[in-house]
């Protein structure tokens, strides 16, 4: 078992505090480090197999709750709303705190950072401006949107704040968010086995008990990730990832949000377009979004741990 402790800190926007985690291993020693940064309508202790997975093979785990997401809010009405203005950027600028409180505290370490979904288009935004120092980059869960489709969801967020405000629970939003191949799936928790979460029943029954997890996003938080989503697609931002930076793309063959395999390989065209020498992709046969969830997950934690073991 690791040992856990929570820390917190003033987030960016300088006003909320942000929850924090540590996974420490129980002999107290570690030879690198891994952050997390969790996913939309989530919270980082959801990762909390993977990372004593991580801890026992000599890991220390750290991550915290995004804006808007599980502790990170003054009050449960907080939840999917990120901030009244530049809430991507806080919630960049986040991360980095985060990692710079740990190096200071482990000089000298490997450091990696794994993103899942919504963490995983904050994870590429954050190397362009921060992956200098990195020991790699874990991209899980990711894809690729069309701009055309960010620009037209951002202008009907925009337009139904307009007359509801931005902190409307739209299900309107919600259905336009979540199309294209989510139409395969159950987006609730009516018919688990076609989830498209995880088809591990059990995971899924948990997701939508957990009030951190099943609350509906507002308009903010739709359009502070599109905002993110839009950024990661351009090319002029994509070739300010250092070159030299480990990156790993993982995700399930039949995650919706990496359009079932195509927008993963879109993203992974484009940073190998961009000069990234040190690029892996796979996609795991017949797995949904959340892969760390998913029924082999033993699978995926030892292909995390043996592409972070070569590169410390």
């Amino acid at each position: 078992m690791a040992k856990k402790e929570y820390f917190t800190f003033l987030s960016s926007d300088k006003k909320t505090n942000i929850h924090g985690v540590k996974w420490i291993p129980e002999s107290g020693e570690y030879t690198a480090v891994l952050q997390i940064c969790h996913g939309m309508t989530e919270y980082v202790e959801r990762y909390r197999e993977f990372a004593e997975y991580m801890t026992a093979h000599g890991y220390l785990v750290v991550g915290h709750d995004h804006l808007g997401h599980g502790d990170s809010v003054g009050s449960t009405d907080d939840w999917g709303y990120i901030a009244d203005e530049r809430g991507e950027q806080y919630m960049i600028a986040d991360i980095h705190k985060v990692r710079k409180m740990t190096e200071k505290e482990n000089p000298g370490l490997p450091y990696f950072i794994l993103g899942h979904s919504m963490g995983s288009y904050l994870l590429r935004k954050y190397i362009t401006r921060y992956g200098e120092g990195l020991s790699g980059a874990i991209i899980v869960g990711t894809g690729s949107v069309p701009d055309v489709v960010l620009k037209t969801g951002m202008c009907v967020a925009g337009c139904i704040a307009l007359f509801k405000g931005w902190r409307h629970r739209s299900r309107f939003m919600e259905k336009l968010f979540f199309s294209g191949s989510f139409r395969k799936f159950s987006m609730g928790s009516s018919d688990p086995e076609n989830n498209w979460l995880t088809k591990d029943i059990a995971r899924i029954e948990k997701y939508y008990g957990e009030p951190k997890c099943s609350f509906h996003f507002t308009l903010n938080g739709f359009y502070n990730v599109m905002k993110v989503v839009s950024f990661d697609n351009q090319m002029k931002y994509t070739e300010r990832i250092p070159k030299d930076l480990p990156i790993v793309l993982l995700s399930g063959a039949n995650d919706p949000v990496g359009d079932l395999g195509k927008g993963v390989k879109r993203v992974e065209r484009q940073l190998r377009r961009a000069g990234i020498r040190d690029l892996y992709c796979r996609l795991y046969a017949n797995d949904r979004h959340e892969i760390l969830n998913e029924t082999d997950r033993d699978v995926v934690y030892l292909d995390i741990l043996s592409w972070c073991e070569r590169r410390k």
